[in-house]
């Protein structure tokens, strides 16, 4: 469990790390094919849709909206597709899209037929995105589904598909869009041949394709991953001189993000301070993305005042964006100011989440405060929330670390309680401590518990060979247990009998 804690830590660290950060999300954000830029109406269907899990299918709430004779309009549908697709729960979103088709509630558009392409390529792959292109009716078989297609080919890397399916495009003349080009550069991005973007780029301006937001971000992000920042500088100034460029935060929170990875920080608020006086007014996703900058920076006070924007101009925080300020707090070593957020999501009616206290709680580890880790967990449990046995293993392994071996154990007794398995590590750890210092009782009865998911093994019974000639108790009983259940006596073993041989020694 030791090392489970550490790669959560790890995680953490990753996800507040500027340098390790993926930028998939401030990079390939604007890259899809939309129905509807509109948010969903607050519909009943809509209603019943959204709280459903991601392994049930949706489609008998569709069927019983029908049967129970309520109407549904085909943009109301679009809308809740690109919710859904927005939200990432593409399964659903297909679902709807296949149950149009099928229930033949309208002709499908160009768009239509894209937006099911593109899904199928993310739920099912691209192979079965290809069958159904190639089953498309020639009518149906548009510069939208083609892109959708090659779309698919890159987002899987399927390169020879990909650079074929393109050939065509441009000989049939679909390659004049900057989404087949965007496509392209999104699968030299993931190939890590950043060196050919700046070129597409290039090869754009020259058939008069002109370059759009998404062309121009993927290519600061070819020069930004190649510590270019000249590079970054350039293209970023380029944009700014294009009259059919509007520069939206996205992109200069993408190069504020390589200034701060190279150390211009001057560069990098300026950047941020451009990027914020572009934020829509409810874009809870675009201070997020600000306040993990900041927070990479150090800047306490402005992820403070973003919050205080963000709340004051967006009408309800969301799980997503308490964890993300929380993350950034912790980041910074601010718990006080964690603690008090903490308990505002507390009050603030949104699902309980254990990722959201989660944060804190691996923060008070990583700072060596398992203390207060511990006392998390309790007031969770107070307050209805009961804790997993892996909170309760990690808060374990944060008291052995200190060398508190009592309430390492203890917890590790939760733990386990509720059915965890600690890995070989801490059981060695904790066997090895209780059974120098520990009572028969206490053996024992830890024993006893660890028993409840794991069979006996040789450090249970070292552990209480070393209790049982401490309290100077008979063994013989436990050798012959030992031998019943197939386990040699090893050097250890034997080491441990001597120890019980020489005390009784005159």
């Amino acid at each position: 469990m030791h090392l489970k804690m550490h790669s959560i830590l790890s995680r953490l660290r990753s996800n507040l790390n500027p340098k390790a950060q993926s930028l998939e999300t401030l990079t390939w954000s604007s890259r899809s094919y939309c129905t509807s830029t509109t948010k969903p109406g607050k519909s009943s269907l809509y209603s019943k849709i959204s709280p459903l899990g991601n392994s049930k299918t949706i489609i008998p709430e569709l069927d019983n909206w029908l049967q129970n004779g309520n109407k549904v309009s085909i943009s109301e549908l679009n809308r809740i597709i690109h919710d859904l697709r927005k939200r990432k729960r593409f399964s659903h979103a297909l679902e709807i899209s296949e149950w149009m088709d099928q229930k033949s509630l309208c002709p499908f558009s160009p768009t239509n037929h894209a937006v099911q392409l593109d899904l199928i390529g993310k739920v099912r792959g691209f192979l079965s995105a290809e069958s159904h292109f190639n089953n498309l009716k020639d009518q149906d078989k548009t510069a939208k589904t083609y892109g959708a297609l090659l779309n698919c080919y890159a987002r899987q890397v399927q390169t020879d598909k990909c650079m074929s399916h393109w050939q065509k495009m441009k000989e049939i003349g679909f390659a004049s869009s900057p989404l087949t080009y965007n496509s392209i550069m999104c699968l030299y991005s993931r190939l890590g041949q950043y060196e050919k973007i700046p070129d597409l780029l290039k090869e754009m301006k020259k058939n008069n394709v002109p370059p759009d937001n998404f062309s121009y971000r993927i290519c600061i992000n070819s020069y930004g991953a190649k510590s270019d920042l000249e590079g970054v500088e350039s293209l970023l100034k380029e944009m700014e001189s294009e009259k059919h460029i509007d520069m939206d935060w996205n992109t200069y929170a993408v190069a504020a993000n390589f200034y701060i990875r190279g150390g211009l920080i001057d560069k990098a608020v300026d950047a941020l301070k451009k990027s914020e006086e572009r934020l829509g007014k409810k874009d809870g996703l675009g201070y997020g993305h600000l306040i993990t900058l900041y927070a990479s920076l150090g800047m306490k006070d402005n992820i403070l005042r973003l919050w205080d924007l963000e709340k004051s101009t967006c009408k309800k925080q969301i799980n997503r964006d308490y964890l993300n300020m929380l993350e950034s707090l912790v980041r910074l070593g601010t718990f006080e100011e964690a603690e008090k957020l903490l308990k505002e999501w507390e009050s603030s009616g949104n699902q309980f989440d254990f990722r959201v206290p989660n944060v804190v709680l691996v923060g008070y580890l990583e700072k060596g405060l398992p203390e207060k880790a511990e006392t998390l967990l309790k007031d969770l449990k107070e307050k209805g929330k009961v804790p997993t046995a892996n909170n309760w293993a990690m808060v374990a392994s944060g008291y052995l670390d200190k060398g508190e071996m009592e309430k390492a154990i203890e917890c590790i007794k939760t733990a386990i309680s509720q059915g965890m398995q600690p890995n070989s590590k801490m059981r060695a750890r904790i066997l090895s401590s209780i059974g120098e210092k520990g009572s028969i009782e206490d053996v024992e009865s830890f024993v006893s518990l660890l028993k409840t998911v794991i069979p006996m093994n040789r450090e249970m019974y070292h552990a209480l060979l070393k209790a049982y000639i401490r309290g100077g108790k008979q063994v013989d009983g436990l050798l012959e247990s030992m031998k019943a259940d197939q386990i040699d006596e090893n050097a250890e073993t034997k080491k441990i009998i001597c120890v019980k041989q020489r005390s009784i020694e005159p």
